[in-house]
């Protein structure tokens, strides 16, 4: 999972040096945290917050089908 938000996030972003993808894995629930340059906040969230709604179903979707669940959270 991290793996893939990591990917999804270097291709919206202008500095993939920057993006940092951390894991807080819980009982339940595992927490991705996704750090990105403060001028490319915006691009990872999209008008209206499209782009991040559309990574957390992509990871919603992914996670339910290894059976798990797991949390998108932008850290600005």
């Amino acid at each position: 999972m991290k793996e893939l938000v990591e990917y999804i996030a270097k291709a919206l972003v202008d500095n993939p040096d920057q993006v940092i993808v951390s894991e807080v894995v819980g009982d339940q629930t595992s927490v991705l945290e996704l750090k990105v340059a403060k001028e490319d906040l915006g691009k990872v969230i999209g008008k209206q917050g499209r782009s991040a709604r559309a990574m957390r179903t992509i990871l919603s979707a992914a996670s339910t089908k290894l059976k798990k669940r797991t949390v998108l959270e932008i850290i600005e």
